[in-house]
C-alpha cells in the first residue's frame, strides 16, 4: 500500500469552497476510483499555511495511483463538479503531492 500526502493551498477567500467541494463531492469520487481517504486537516500554525487543506489517501501501488488519478480526472462527474465550483475563480493556488510507504515500525500499515 502507498500513502499519498497532498497539500492544497487555497486562493484567498476560497478555502470554504474548497472544503465544501471535498466534503460534498471529492471524497466520494476518490472512493469510486480506488482511493481510500485516511484523513483531512486544516493547517492552523504557522500562519503562512492557514489556507492549506492537507489530506492523506491510499493506493494499492504507485502504478495504481497513476491509474486512479487518470480515471478520477477523466470522470464526467468530477469535471462538472470542478467547473461548477470554480465559476467565480480557481479555488487552488498550489498543490504539493508526496507518495510514502509505511515503515515496519509504523502504527499505520
Amino acid at each position: 500500500m502507498i500513502f499519498e500526502l497532498r497539500t492544497y493551498t487555497a486562493n484567498p477567500g476560497k478555502l470554504d469552497k474548497l472544503e465544501a467541494r471535498f466534503r460534498d463531492h471529492t471524497r466520494g469520487l476518490f472512493e469510486k476510483h480506488g482511493m481510500k481517504s485516511i484523513g483531512y486537516w486544516l493547517q492552523v500554525a504557522p500562519e503562512d499555511g492557514q489556507n492549506d487543506l492537507i489530506y492523506i489517501i491510499t493506493h494499492e501501488s504507485l502504478e495504481q495511483a497513476e491509474k486512479n488519478w487518470a480515471a478520477f480526472r477523466a470522470d464526467p462527474e468530477w469535471i462538472k463538479v470542478k467547473a461548477d465550483s470554480e465559476v467565480d475563480g480557481l479555488l487552488v493556488a498550489g498543490l504539493k503531492s508526496q507518495y510514502m510507504a509505511a515503515t515496519d515500525y509504523s502504527a499505520i500499515q
